[in-house]
């Protein structure tokens, strides 16, 4: 858990280093089991050209999502008032990313100036870590923003919801398989692989969705069999108390 009642989560990634489009996978996929809106942030954009922020943006197209993507430069200052846009008073919203995306310096841009501390970025492009605790703003027309620490590992626990709604393309595939239990692997009949075939759908795809799918299963088992054994370890405790203080006790 990191918020609660959130209206709108701004996921952010840097054009820079910090792109990853199975990173961004995780981020819808645990936003929409939240029942949350997701919008992309790309930010950094003054240092890639427009012909490579072009190539980003299809990337996370071919993802299927139709989250709104906001290309933003806090050097420039352009993508700042679209962001502004977004956020209507009485409204929640919160920034999730790694840590050296902007953030912070994002903040400062749109309380208009240097509230916030921001440290410079490593050479490699790693994030050092400025903020080191969640804090409410309250910005001038009425909205409020999160601010979290960056992320450095992002697992996700239940969360089936939210990637069925991420990878939305390939549940409704996954209906026209000839086997309900169809594991998309090498079953005759697989409605999934024949679009990958037809180069409708990218075989990344397919194995993020499959590998997000068996972590989040793994966390359900693990927490049921966990319940299982509170629960037996329970009753044994209430049958030693009830053999220990039974009828014949001196």
């Amino acid at each position: 858990m990191i918020a609660a009642n959130i209206d709108v989560a701004f996921i952010v990634q840097s054009c820079h280093f910090d792109f990853n489009v199975r990173r961004l996978e995780r981020y819808l996929v645990m936003v929409r089991d939240g029942h949350i809106e997701p919008v992309v942030l790309l930010t950094k954009t003054d240092l890639v050209s427009p012909e490579e922020l072009g190539r980003l943006i299809d990337r996370i197209r071919l993802m299927g999502t139709d989250a709104k993507i906001v290309c933003v430069s806090n050097v420039t200052g352009a993508g700042v008032d679209q962001v502004r846009e977004l956020m209507a008073a009485g409204k929640t919203y919160c920034l999730l990313g790694s840590s050296g995306v902007g953030k912070t310096t994002l903040i400062n841009r749109l309380l208009g100036g240097g509230a916030l501390e921001t440290r410079e970025v490593s050479h490699t492009g790693e994030g050092r870590h400025t903020t080191t605790r969640r804090q409410l703003i309250v910005l001038e027309h009425g909205g409020l923003l999160i601010d979290m620490p960056g992320m450095r590992e992002l697992g996700l626990l239940g969360a089936g919801e939210g990637i069925d709604e991420t990878f939305a393309e390939i549940s409704v595939l996954s209906r026209n398989c000839r086997y309900p239990d169809c594991s998309h692997g090498s079953e005759p009949g697989c409605a999934v692989r024949a679009a990958i075939e037809r180069n409708e759908l990218s075989e990344d795809h397919l194995q993020n969705y499959l590998k997000l799918r068996k972590e989040s299963e793994f966390h359900d088992m693990s927490s049921i069999d966990r319940r299982k054994k509170d629960r037996a370890f329970g009753r044994f405790v209430q049958t030693y108390k009830k053999q220990k203080d039974g009828p014949g006790r001196h």
